[in-house]
């Protein structure tokens, strides 16, 4: 197959971009979205052995296991995070998706908390600035204990392990009219609050996290359900919901504790 490719071109955070157009030859529909990449920048490295202009470089694109599972591989393709098709990541996303003859816009997330590096590569700290904020557990939990030694209910530990399958790729931000992270944060905040070990904290860590996000200059949520349309491993909304309960729950005992120790 035949395609057309409009790639965004970035040198750095500094420098202004623009969509250089690339055209392939002869590819494979079974190849994946990021072994044709592979193909391009092979087909640049070959074609401009002696330039130095930067859209003849080879593109700079995220991407490490290449089995849905690391997160690394965010591409906005025609306007939607990881490309079409339901519950993948790019590099789940094959070349049959696509039409012969085909157009394919390729961006990177858009995100004010997501700066780009370099053409395809943006900082994801914030995401990281959110976990160290609260998205863990502090107390010692010594050796691995027996299985059945801390009650869980099923439904609790099915609900915690749903939201503990998120891979923290930003689909949610990118997919975001307002760029909210609340679907990750949500989801980090819920697979701890879920279980015993993380309800010690549960307080504490939900302000913090929810103040972190506010500080880094993600926006807010307004419920349209892009994130949870997006996500590649299709973290529910409704961990949004209790993340929300988590966080009032939490304000109300604060403030009742300032009433009860001032008075």
């Amino acid at each position: 197959m035949n395609i057309t490719l409009k790639i965004w071109r970035q040198k750095d955070t500094k420098s202004r971009g623009k969509f250089i157009t690339y055209k392939m030859e002869n590819i494979s529909p079974e190849c994946s979205f990021l072994e044709m990449l592979d193909q391009l920048n092979e087909k640049l490295i070959i074609e401009n052995q002696d330039s130095v202009a930067f859209d003849k470089c080879p593109v700079t694109f995220d991407h490490d296991c290449r089995e849905g599972i690391c997160g690394m591989c965010g591409l906005y393709i025609n306007g939607r995070p990881h490309g079409p098709g339901k519950g993948i990541t790019t590099c789940q996303l094959h070349m049959r998706s696509f039409k012969d003859g085909d157009t394919i816009v390729v961006e990177p997330w858009r995100a004010k908390a997501f700066p780009v590096m370099n053409d395809l590569v943006v900082d994801r700290t914030a995401l990281d600035m959110i976990i160290q904020a609260g998205g863990y557990i502090s107390m010692n939990t010594g050796g691995a204990p027996d299985a059945n030694s801390i009650p869980v209910s099923k439904h609790n530990s099915d609900l915690s392990m749903d939201a503990a399958a998120c891979i923290g790729c930003g689909a949610c931000v990118a997919s975001c009219k307002n760029a909210s992270v609340m679907l990750f944060a949500a989801a980090k905040v819920s697979h701890l609050a879920l279980l015993p070990q993380g309800k010690v904290e549960a307080k504490e860590r939900v302000q913090k996290m929810v103040a972190e996000m506010d500080k880094l200059g993600f926006g807010n949520c307004t419920n349209t359900y892009a994130c949870e349309i997006e996500c590649p491993k299709e973290v529910s909304v409704s961990n949004i919901a209790r993340m929300n309960r988590e966080y009032l729950s939490a304000k109300f005992f604060y403030e009742n504790e300032k009433k009860r120790i001032g008075g």
